[in-house]
């Protein structure tokens, strides 16, 4: 038999657990798809899958062999599409994440905006604020703010963003103006999925972890709360500059302001960067820079 066969037939089952939905994904029979896996097995001496009437699972063997079956058959993919799109226009289904709130404002149109110049393009695009691995979900694309941390994913900035210290002038007539960031000690502070703030004093970063006189997870919540007068919070520029040049927030502590951070586009190392993604990052940088 051919050293491939059965490879993909038994991850995709491995992964739907189901012969009939893996054979669904594949467009091949439920009876071809068992007799490549069976000869899979029979090459290797030894059985990969549990059957039943009523479900599939991995043998120990299995469980150790999937990974590596996991990784050819995605090398497989890249490699086929690297050739077949490499002259041709951006096509075919791209699968993004974003943040929430980030996803909502910025990207999510852009997006749409990209769908009308790029028609043989679909996407999916699931905006959450969870961390979700890249490689598990199938994503291309993942945008993420701030500081980066996995090595197993490769990184493109689109972008960059600004935090600042806020509150309301109502709250400072009655709390005063903090001038350092010991007075922070004396003042109302809001926290939110990071709890602390970073500083940068002489050039060194410095970082403060104020006593929490609201917490919430949602920039927006904090935001209304500052506007409200209720205390300060520390938010990135897409959430407040809008305020700020209103009047209704005012920015404090501007000296010691951190460093602008990053927004990143990610996507899984140890793939090539298919026409049809890299169209979307040039695009989203493009567009982004402008935003600013």
């Amino acid at each position: 038999m051919k050293p491939w066969q059965g490879i993909s037939e038994f991850a995709a089952v491995a992964e739907q657990h189901s012969f009939t939905a893996a054979a669904r994904q594949l467009g091949l029979s439920v009876a071809q798809v068992s007799r490549n896996i069976a000869a899979l097995e029979h090459r290797l001496q030894m059985q990969l899958l549990y059957r039943s009437t009523r479900s599939v699972s991995l043998t120990e063997e299995g469980t150790l062999y999937l990974p590596h079956c996991q990784h050819l058959v995605a090398s497989l993919r890249d490699a086929d599409q690297a050739i077949q799109q490499r002259t041709e226009q951006p096509q075919g289904l791209i699968r993004i994440t974003a943040p929430v709130y980030y996803g909502e404002r910025f990207i999510a149109p852009l997006l749409n905006d990209f769908l009308q110049i790029y028609a043989d393009c679909r996407l999916d695009l699931q905006l959450t604020n969870e961390q979700v691995d890249l490689i598990e979900g199938s994503y291309d694309v993942a945008i993420r703010l701030g500081q980066l941390g996995n090595p197993r994913l490769r990184a493109r900035k689109l972008g960059s963003r600004r935090h600042f210290v806020v509150g309301s002038p109502a709250y400072f007539r009655q709390f005063g103006r903090p001038q350092t960031m010991n007075e922070l000690d004396e003042h109302r502070c809001f926290t939110g999925t990071v709890k602390q703030w970073r500083f940068q004093v002489d050039g060194k970063p410095e970082t403060v972890r104020p006593e929490s006189y609201l917490h919430c997870n949602n920039g927006l919540a904090l935001r209304d709360a500052a506007i409200k007068g209720l205390g300060l919070a520390m938010l990135p520029d897409y959430y407040v500059t809008e305020s700020l040049e209103n009047g209704q927030l005012e920015e404090v502590l501007a000296d010691f302001r951190q460093p602008d951070d990053g927004i990143w586009a990610l996507y899984p190392e140890n793939r090539q960067v298919i026409p049809k993604v890299r169209v979307l990052l040039d695009y989203l940088s493009e567009r982004l820079i402008l935003e600013k």
